[in-house]
């Protein structure tokens, strides 16, 4: 049974025009919508939702804190962030989408914003498999059978996991940076210098020192990834620390390191997932209609369009964005990811 949590009082700019923006976008009073070009990066003409309300329902071995906007009886639509990004990705997504009748669902993945375990026991597990089992969670517990799926950086490789594994809980998936299923084995393999060189901040991680540093000092840490990963991005501090906030959960740095370490086959997944990353380890191909996006800014380490083409075996369509559209591609392009969620469906 869910139940509505007031997480965050945020004093942003046009608060009058909020409450004008919920009746007009037909939002639930679970995510308001305000027009404040202060969040946007200077972006202007685009309705903010400011996720003042969430609502949090126990799911697998978690509490999951979640946004939501829309019509209940709406198509179902499931938005998934990144490291080091939070809902707030999908801020100028959200109203677009429930303006057009969308059920919106944005959660924050395990180790983010109000989503917690519900046992001190449980393993502060990052390994793929076990994010796609929890949003499988989320969406039994909210009892919907079938959704669109959006997401990039870890929300992406969420959703391909998920379109992979449980198709028939699929309906669409768009994913930004395409094909990025991995496994263990596949990570073995060294890389060309100046792609070792981009994944710096995951050999960090191998050491106890890097543990320590991102503990210390998470929220310079992850300012310095948004800016490394979005070059042409001029998000101000106020956008920043919006998100960043959701990097205080108490799990969050265990989680990240275990992720980090798993890839590198430094850190033991656990056995009850076994089966699914074996299954995940053969780069299974991706039927569901699939929409998959690239900035032309994109700072991060990401594969080549023409590299994963061929995993989707479905109706598939690649769309570039220009613009200096860095990683962080829902928050930098709104319009462009929201129109990919409303076309995939119908390709």
């Amino acid at each position: 049974m869910t139940e509505e949590i007031n997480t965050r009082r945020r004093r942003l700019l046009g608060t009058t025009v909020a409450s004008i923006g919920l009746l007009d976008l037909g939002l639930s009073g679970l995510a308001h919508a305000q027009s404040n070009e202060a969040t946007t990066g200077g972006k202007t003409g685009l309705r903010v939702a400011s996720f003042d309300n969430l609502r949090q329902i126990n799911a697998g071995t978690l509490g999951i804190g979640y946004a939501e906007a829309g019509p209940q009886n709406g198509p179902a639509v499931i938005l998934l962030h990144g490291w080091p990004y939070d809902i707030y990705s999908f801020a100028e997504v959200t109203p677009i989408l429930a303006a057009q009748g969308y059920r919106v669902i944005v959660p924050y993945l395990r180790g983010y914003g109000s989503t917690r375990f519900l046992s001190a026991d449980t393993p502060r597990n990052g390994q793929q498999a076990v994010v796609a089992v929890d949003i499988i969670a989320l969406m039994d517990a909210l009892k919907i059978d079938q959704a669109i799926l959006g997401g990039f950086d870890w929300g992406a490789r969420t959703v391909n996991i998920i379109a992979a594994l449980w198709p028939q809980r699929v309906k669409a998936m768009v994913s930004v940076s395409g094909y990025l299923i991995g496994s263990q084995a596949g990570n073995k393999a060294p890389l060309p210098p100046k792609a070792e060189f981009a994944w710096w901040y995951q050999f960090y991680f191998a050491t106890d020192r890097g543990a320590a540093g991102y503990e210390a000092n998470r929220h310079d840490f992850n300012k310095l990834i948004w800016r490394l990963a979005s070059p042409k991005w001029n998000f101000d501090d106020a956008t920043y620390d919006r998100s960043a906030a959701s990097f205080n959960n108490p799990d969050h740095v265990a989680v990240v390191i275990n992720n980090y370490r798993w890839r590198l086959g430094l850190a033991n997944g656990e056995s009850q997932y076994d089966e699914l990353e074996a299954r995940l380890a053969k780069a299974p191909s991706i039927a569901v209609p699939s929409i998959t996006m690239e900035g032309d800014a994109n700072g991060a380490p990401h594969p080549e369009p023409a590299a994963y083409a061929r995993k989707f075996t479905g109706k598939y369509q690649h769309r570039n964005v220009d613009g200096g559209i860095g990683h962080n591609l829902p928050q930098e392009a709104p319009k462009e990811f929201a129109q990919a969620i409303m076309d995939v469906a119908s390709l």
